[in-house]
């Protein structure tokens, strides 16, 4: 960072519940930009009472710092005790954290960003009956308690900024570390249109589809689910089926794009199609890796060669066992949110992170 500019504030940075090896790389990285003997991690916690009920507390002064806070609320693998028991924490428990801490921050600091990788209630972006508009409402919540700006990561759908157009709101896509982590991993893929598709697994995820493609020069093929709107199971209309719209892929490597894998039935679905239309290889992108359903069923389609490849970013929780796995592959975005700190810190353009082409066609040569 050039040397005539001045940061906002001093740098505070607060890691929420399970954040913390995430954040300590983070932290690493800023302190060698600046050459900082000490940390720019803020000691802060929230303790539980027996019962569950918490409270947020901050150890150090934030008085006048530009205050960032990271909250990842899907990782489950953060617990509290109540009534004896460890409780895996829900998304609605880390959120609650969140504002605790906002709110022990006591509008003393300069301003407040929250990092929230993947957007709490982000899925549940639009009313389509008699629903809660969950994510619009945190939102709310969030720039009312004196947040200034949000960076979030691929959210599900981005125009649930509406809800607060005078605030920031920063939607990021990691395709610069997903393509970064391809070729590294298939030094092979050069990215040939006439040997290579991008495919959208929905239609709600065409447009970042649609990106990769113009981006790379791609051939884009999608498929789109048919419902079955008469019965609700889990809370949404069970998927009949994948239908498919694009040109042969007979003999062609093929690059899902997707913006989270949640149980990983519509991508393996997705894949055994591609297999059955002569695809090559298949590889995933995707911001976030939930697997709620363990990786077991993954495990299963690998060995009957159904893919090649998962990428997914560690923005989020990870289970263990998921690091194992040789059809697993991590994209580490520690550098990549420590560069977002360190020019929002300074009040400087992020538009560079925000469409990373010009990287993108630097790093292949273009």
């Amino acid at each position: 960072m050039e040397d005539s500019k001045q940061p906002v504030g001093l740098l505070s940075i607060i890691g929420m519940s399970g954040t913390d090896s995430f954040l300590a790389k983070v932290d690493s990285y800023l302190r060698e930009w600046r050459g900082h003997d000490g940390t720019f991690i803020t000691n802060a916690a929230c303790p539980r009472f027996g019962t569950g009920e918490a409270k947020g507390i901050i150890n150090e002064t934030v008085r006048g710092h530009d205050l960032f806070i990271l909250c990842d609320p899907f990782n489950y693998g953060a617990t509290y005790r109540m009534y004896g028991m460890d409780v895996p924490m829900s998304p609605d428990d880390h959120f609650q954290d969140l504002k605790r801490i906002i709110g022990a921050a006591a509008d003393k600091q300069r301003r407040t960003t929250v990092i929230m990788p993947m957007l709490y209630e982000g899925r549940q972006h639009r009313r389509a009956a008699r629903e809660s508009l969950d994510c619009a409402m945190a939102l709310r919540e969030l720039v009312d308690m004196g947040v200034t700006n949000i960076i979030t990561f691929e959210a599900h759908d981005s125009r649930v900024q509406n809800a607060i157009p005078a605030n920031g709101f920063e939607n990021v896509m990691p395709a610069y570390q997903m393509i970064k982590a391809m070729k590294n991993a298939y030094p092979d893929m050069d990215f040939n249109p006439r040997t290579t598709t991008i495919i959208s697994p929905d239609e709600g995820g065409i447009s970042r589809c649609m990106y990769y493609s113009s981006v790379l020069g791609l051939d884009l093929g999608i498929f789109y689910k048919r419902r079955d709107y008469s019965t609700i199971v889990d809370g949404r209309n069970p998927i009949v089926a994948h239908e498919f719209l694009g040109n042969v892929l007979s003999g062609r490597d093929v690059i899902i794009v997707d913006d989270m894998i949640s149980s990983g039935d519509s991508i393996i679905d997705v894949a055994v199609q591609l297999k059955n239309r002569g695809a090559k290889r298949i590889f995933v992108f995707s911001a976030f890796g939930l697997f709620t359903e363990g990786p077991k069923k993954f495990d299963q389609a690998y060995s009957e060669g159904l893919f090649d490849k998962i990428f997914t970013t560690n923005l989020i929780y990870q289970r263990p066992e998921l690091l194992t796995r040789e059809w697993y592959r991590t994209v580490d975005m520690s550098k990549f949110v420590a560069y977002i700190i360190d020019t929002i810190n300074y009040d400087l353009s992020i538009s560079s992170f925000l469409d990373p082409i010009d990287r993108i066609n630097n790093f292949l040569g273009r």
